[in-house]
């Protein structure tokens, strides 16, 4: 497969994924508005310019739009017009507000949490690595081994992708022992090979425990399998961690922008993203491209929670703080604050997805 159509797939892959979790968030503020009787104009998959009509009967307008980079849903009276209809988001009580608006964040929590769960029903993946070079006078010279074979396991143990273990962090804590490796030969061939690692002097002095070089991550052919329960408890667990890797990682992004501005925030944008989960897609599989996707529902939710116009959170804030303080804070500053809000994200965007470029072009990471 040529390098262009392996990245057109690369880029459908990730409009794909992103319009999925897009349709889903966005799903959960339809059904929450539905549900609460709250009219709902207008049901679009992209952003404007509107590039076809997909359903028009009723009193939703269900468009497709040009721009695949999220969705939306439009109410009635969201913005704050409308307040004599009394299917107007803007005179509903302040927790029916509240419910439609934390209905999307919802969604994608749900969403990850069922995709890591039906990961582990289905089997985690293991992973071992391909080796791409073999150094001279090495434990991995003096067993056979080959660039092309792939070593998958350890002493008969593999490795799951999502557990936090490594078989090349395990060959460096084992330093000095006899080990057996499972190798995939290149013809396909499966052989146990024997081999004594390098002792912890020679790895400290910065000489692999193995003496293997290029190494590239591959999944193999066996899964670590889970009972019903198990799976639904490892999909907690996951979505958990999930939330909170990603709240960890606004703290060091909010730090990189006040404290290092210039240098490359510690993120990706829509360009870097999409590069990994090219990388993923290609190296690993669709499996563990799927739980990437989980990482990016569960991503999706934290990000929209935050109290920042236009987010969902923002939106929370304003609706309470007028409730709070009533007329003084005007429609006009409302509507305002959105618009400045949606200015600085844009602009945050473009600022990312100038060091995406920078590192693809660089080819650094």
């Amino acid at each position: 497969m040529t390098g262009f159509i392996q990245s057109i797939i690369t880029v459908v892959l990730f409009l794909g994924i992103l319009g999925a979790l897009v349709v889903i968030h966005e799903l959960g503020h339809f059904v929450t508005a539905r549900l609460a009787r709250v009219r709902v104009l207008e049901f679009g998959i992209g952003f404007p310019p509107r590039a076809k009509v997909l359903r028009n009967k009723g009193e939703t307008i269900y468009t497709l739009n040009w721009l695949p980079i999220g969705g939306f849903v439009k109410l009635e009276g969201e913005d704050g017009d409308a307040a004599d209809d009394p299917r107007s988001f803007s005179v509903q009580p302040l927790p029916i507000k509240l419910a439609i608006l934390l209905a999307g964040v919802a969604m994608n929590v749900l969403l990850a949490f069922v995709i890591f769960t039906a990961i582990a029903l289905g089997g985690d993946p293991t992973l071992g690595v391909r080796i791409g070079g073999v150094q001279a006078d090495s434990p991995a010279s003096a067993a056979g081994l080959q660039p092309g074979d792939a070593i998958i396991n350890i002493d008969g143990g593999y490795y799951g992708a999502f557990d936090g273990q490594s078989l090349l962090g395990d060959l460096r804590t084992r330093a000095g022992e006899r080990i057996e490796l499972g190798i995939q030969r290149t013809d396909g061939r499966y052989d146990i090979v024997p081999v004594t690692l390098r002792d912890q002097a020679s790895i400290d002095a910065g000489r692999g425990a193995l003496g293997i070089e290029r190494m590239t991550p591959i999944t193999t052919d066996v899964a670590i399998g889970y009972s019903p329960a198990e799976a639904v408890a490892i999909g907690a667990q996951r979505t958990g961690q999930a939330l909170g890797l990603i709240v960890g990682g606004l703290g060091t992004l909010a730090d990189a922008i006040i404290n290092r501005p210039t240098e490359a925030p510690p993120v990706a944008g829509p360009v870097g993203i999409a590069t990994q989960v090219g990388d993923v897609f290609w190296q690993l599989g669709p499996i563990v491209t799927l739980y990437v996707a989980g990482i990016l529902s569960a991503n999706l939710a934290v990000v929209n929670i935050l109290p920042f116009p236009p987010l969902d959170g923002g939106r929370m804030l304003m609706i309470v703080l007028r409730r709070v303080f009533g007329s003084r804070i005007s429609l006009r500053a409302e509507q305002m604050t959105y618009l400045v809000g949606f200015v600085f994200l844009f602009a945050f965007l473009i600022w990312i997805t100038g060091f995406d470029i920078v590192r693809g072009l660089g080819g650094g990471s």
